[in-house]
């Protein structure tokens, strides 16, 4: 089965807009001003290239206790090795929209770790002054049990350290443990380590756009 980043990947090559958004499928309450909110800047502004969806993430009923990978993996990350992207309130979050002519250019990796990576991949590729982000309220979704969230972190991660120094995994494979009846249970896990190339490159795209 396809990861989230692969999909997202196979997208530009079935669309045509110029701009390009993307909304994670498991929202609940969804409107469509999630949508005209976080393409706005792209439609008024030429110079913004990215945008991001800012919101509270509530989490049983508690306000702002949602985006739990966010917090313990992802904000750390950019704080301390990416801090011009430390401003984003939410740089995990699957709602955002960008100009195809920017996506075409970056690479995808096929995992949970495409948010970070886009975010980190376009500071490079066009600045911070192109990047932007959007308040729309509240988002609900589904959320993902601790060991889900502890695969998804490991993913983010290995994204992470292969844009700080462009080498591999030593070991790309990520152990959890769950309470059996002798103990506790290794279950061992493989980290996504492919990563889609820019579209740009694929002669399929190119031939699409041409025609």
């Amino acid at each position: 089965m396809p990861g989230k980043g692969e999909v997202l990947w196979r997208s530009l090559l079935v669309t045509a807009g110029t701009i390009v958004c993307f909304i994670d499928a498991d929202l609940k309450d969804f409107s469509s001003e999630f949508v005209s909110g976080i393409v706005g800047p792209l439609l008024t502004d030429p110079d913004v290239a990215l945008v991001k969806g800012m919101y509270d993430r509530p989490l049983g009923g508690a306000a702002g206790q949602g985006g739990r990978v966010t917090e313990l993996m992802a904000r750390p990350l950019l704080n301390m090795h990416w801090p011009q992207l430390a401003g984003f309130v939410q740089p995990l979050g699957g709602e955002y929209a960008a100009r195809r002519s920017l996506l075409e250019q970056l690479p995808f990796p096929v995992g949970y770790g495409v948010e970070l990576g886009m975010l980190v991949d376009a500071l490079h590729l066009v600045g911070l002054d192109a990047l932007a982000q959007v308040d729309v309220g509240v988002r609900k979704h589904r959320h993902q049990d601790g060991q889900a969230l502890g695969r998804m972190a490991a993913a983010i991660y290995r994204t992470a350290q292969l844009r700080l120094a462009r080498g591999h995994l030593i070991r790309p494979s990520l152990t959890q443990f769950e309470r059996g009846g002798d103990g506790f249970e290794p279950r061992t896990y493989s980290v996504d380590t492919e990563e889609r190339p820019p579209m740009v490159e694929i002669a399929e795209y190119q031939a699409r756009k041409a025609a």
